[in-house]
């Protein structure tokens, strides 16, 4: 099985430990990925102002994976939100096709509709398949409770990802997170945002609406947020100290990718993991 890695601005400089234990995962689990360094950002940071310019950004990128012959793996949940629906669209509406490859044409590529865009997590549910990733685990994760964070993007707009996964109520992270022996609670609002998309703009109200989360994540008791975007760990892991200050709570809730607890799961060491990067360690966890 082969894809395309697609890691965004963001991974690369605040979520290697995502990229690392990724990593570890696909090569146990038979997935062989391919880098481009023409790769540039997904687009999706202009889409709120000029939607033909990010649109534009991403169809780059999608010709580029298609010059590979390759279906694209994303790993950030905004990321996996631009590049499929723009991918859907451009397959969709001809006018915009061509509108989007005649500016294309300039740096020599082409968007032709010939491949897919899948997150990581997807790509685990769907092509590999929990049951497969079950014969595969080494060291069960019992009595860990975690509460999954599926972000805004990794099921949205709903149209674009051929009913993947209910975005309403949706299964897969947290059948992902069973399957590792660990069980995935339920909790208030868990769908709701990290507030990162308006961090750059409103600081304090991304940060409300983080806390928010951290607060019914706490009342519940979970050892840890599971993840699969490294902007929602910018907000959840990386600013939690700030929030501590800011709303005078404490939470000490690490934040995980959901590729580091595979990883455990299938007997990987934690460093081979990353979680020398975490800054909230998963005590309990890395002590069994």
């Amino acid at each position: 099985m082969k894809y395309s890695l697609f890691l965004g601005c963001t991974l690369p400089v605040r979520g290697q430990n995502y990229e690392i234990s990724a990593r570890k995962v696909c090569e146990t689990l038979g997935i062989k990925l391919y880098y481009n360094d023409r790769y540039l950002c997904c687009g999706f940071p202009l889409k709120a102002v000029d939607s033909n310019a990010a649109f534009l950004f991403s169809a780059f990128n999608i010709a580029i994976a298609e010059a590979q012959g390759l279906d694209m793996m994303t790993m950030c949940a905004a990321c996996t939100g631009i590049l499929t629906e723009t991918n859907h669209r451009l397959k969709q509406d001809e006018v915009l096709r061509l509108e989007i490859n005649k500016k294309l044409n300039d740096f020599g590529v082409e968007f032709k509709g010939t491949i897919d865009v899948k997150h990581f997590a997807r790509i685990l549910y769907e092509d590999i398949g929990v049951n497969t990733i079950k014969k595969k685990i080494k060291k069960k994760l019992k009595g860990f409770r975690f509460a999954a964070h599926y972000g805004c993007h990794y099921l949205k707009p709903s149209e674009s990802f051929n009913k993947f996964d209910e975005p309403e109520n949706p299964k897969s992270l947290c059948e992902l997170i069973n399957v590792t022996g660990a069980k995935s609670i339920n909790y208030e609002e868990n769908l709701s945002c990290c507030g990162g998309g308006i961090l750059g703009i409103d600081e304090e109200t991304s940060l409300a609406i983080a806390n928010k989360k951290l607060n019914y994540v706490k009342k519940e008791g979970a050892d840890a947020i599971i993840l699969l975007c490294p902007f929602c760990d910018v907000m959840y892991e990386q600013n939690q100290k700030k929030m501590e200050r800011i709303f005078q709570q404490e939470y000490n809730i690490p934040v995980l990718y959901y590729s580091q607890i595979l990883g455990l799961a299938l007997g990987f060491a934690p460093k081979e993991l990353g979680f020398n990067m975490n800054t909230i360690k998963p005590k309990a966890l890395l002590a069994t």
